[in-house]
C-alpha cells in the first residue's frame, strides 16, 4: 500500500513536469497580475495555475500539504510574510543568476530563498491646509514622536504587517529601547484609535480628522487612478506625500516578493517565472498597474510620477523585518499600540 502511494506521487510529479506548468500560490490581489501570467504562458508555453488567498491561510495550506504540495511559487507582499515561510523551512534557493543579478542583496532573503519583485515605501501623507511647509520639511519617522504632533497622527493597527515591519526596521537602526520610547510617544500622538486600512488613514487626513497619516505609497496611486471611486479620488487630490528621513537613513522600503517552494515539482519553470517578473518589460507593465516602484530602472505610473520620484531609500536589509518581527510585535503591545 505504502509503495503504491509513493509510486503514485512520483508519477503525478513526473506528469506535472511534462505538462509544462508552474503553480503559483499568491496573496497579491491585482487583476493585472493575471494578465501578466497569461503573457508568460504565451511566451513560454508554460501554463500558470493560480491559487489565491490570504498569506496566513496559504502558509497553513503549504504546511498541511507538506511534500505533496503542488505549489512552485509563493508570491506575496511584505518581507515579513516571506520570512515566515522561510522560517518554516518551505523555500529553496532561487538558482537563476539572471534573476538574482537584477535584485540588490538587501532586497533578497537569506540564502537567496526569496527575492523582491517590486517595492513600496511607507510614507507620510499630510493635508497642506493644516500642515505648514516648515512643519513637514525634513520630517523623519523619529520626529513623529515630537509633542507638536500630539493628536494629529493616524495609522492602522499594530496587527498590520506593514506597521510591524516599519517598527522592526527602526529596532534594527535605533535599537529596541530607543524604538520603544519612540513608539510610546507616537501612540500618545494618535488622533484616534487605530482603525481601517491604509486608504482610510489617507481619507482621514483629507477630511480633516487628522493632519498626518502613515501609509504605503502605492495606495495614493490607486486612489488617484479613479478605480477606487470618486470619493477616494477627491480625497487623494487634497493630500500631499512626503518621504521621511531624506537627510538620514532614507524612507522605509518594503517589497512584494516571491520564492520557490521546497517541494516545487517544477523548479526550472519556477526560476523562469521569476526571471519573467523581473524583466524590464514586465516590471514596467506591473508597476504601472499596481502603483508600486520597480526593481528595474523603468518608468513608473503617471499617478506615482506626480510625486517625488528620486527619493532616498533606506538600504536596510528587508530580511531584518522578519527576523525582528516578534520583537516589534511585543514592543507595540507594551506601548499600548492597539
Amino acid at each position: 500500500m505504502k509503495n503504491t502511494l509513493i509510486l503514485t506521487l512520483l508519477f503525478a510529479q513526473t506528469l506535472s513536469l511534462l505538462a509544462k506548468e508552474v503553480n503559483v500560490y499568491t496573496s497579491r490581489h491585482y487583476d493585472s497580475d493575471e494578465l501578466l501570467y497569461q503573457e508568460f504562458t504565451e511566451e513560454t508555453g508554460i501554463k500558470v495555475n493560480i491559487i489565491s488567498g490570504k498569506g496566513g491561510a496559504l502558509l497553513e495550506r503549504l504546511k498541511f500539504e507538506g511534500k505533496n504540495s503542488p505549489a512552485d511559487i509563493f508570491f506575496t507582499v511584505d518581507a515579513g510574510n516571506l520570512w515566515k515561510v522561510q522560517k518554516e523551512g518551505l523555500f529553496q534557493p532561487i538558482t537563476s543568476q539572471l534573476a538574482l543579478s537584477k535584485v540588490s542583496n538587501n532586497l533578497r532573503g537569506p540564502n537567496n530563498e526569496w527575492t523582491a519583485i517590486a517595492k513600496r515605501s511607507r510614507v507620510i501623507f499630510y493635508n497642506p491646509d493644516n500642515v505648514s511647509d516648515d512643519e513637514i520639511k525634513n520630517i523623519s519617522y523619529e520626529s513623529l514622536a515630537d509633542n507638536k504632533w500630539k493628536g494629529r497622527i493616524v495609522i492602522r493597527s499594530s496587527s498590520n504587517m506593514y506597521n510591524q515591519s516599519l517598527v522592526a526596521s527602526l529596532i534594527d537602526r535605533n535599537g529596541e529601547q530607543n524604538t520603544e520610547r519612540w513608539a510610546k510617544s507616537l501612540v500618545e500622538n494618535f488622533a484616534r484609535k487605530p482603525q481601517g486600512n491604509d486608504r482610510a488613514q489617507i481619507m482621514a487626513v483629507a477630511n480633516g480628522e487628522a493632519d498626518l497619516a502613515i501609509a504605503n505609497s502605492y495606495y495614493i496611486g490607486v486612489m488617484l487612478s479613479g478605480d477606487a471611486g470618486e470619493e477616494q479620488l477627491s480625497a487623494a487630490k487634497k493630500v500631499k506625500l512626503v518621504f521621511p528621513n531624506q537627510l538620514s537613513s532614507g524612507a522605509h522600503v518594503n517589497i512584494s516578493g516571491a520564492g520557490i517552494l521546497k517541494y516545487a515539482p517544477n523548479v526550472e519553470n519556477a526560476n523562469l517565472f521569476i526571471e519573467f517578473l523581473l524583466s524590464d518589460r514586465v516590471q514596467e507593465s506591473m508597476v504601472k498597474k499596481s502603483y508600486e516602484y520597480p526593481i528595474a530602472k523603468v518608468p513608473i505610473s503617471d499617478e506615482m510620477a506626480s510625486f517625488e520620484t528620486d527619493f532616498k531609500e533606506d538600504s536596510a536589509s528587508v530580511k531584518k523585518f522578519g527576523e525582528l518581527n516578534p520583537a516589534a510585535i511585543k514592543l507595540m503591545d507594551r506601548v499600548g499600540w492597539k
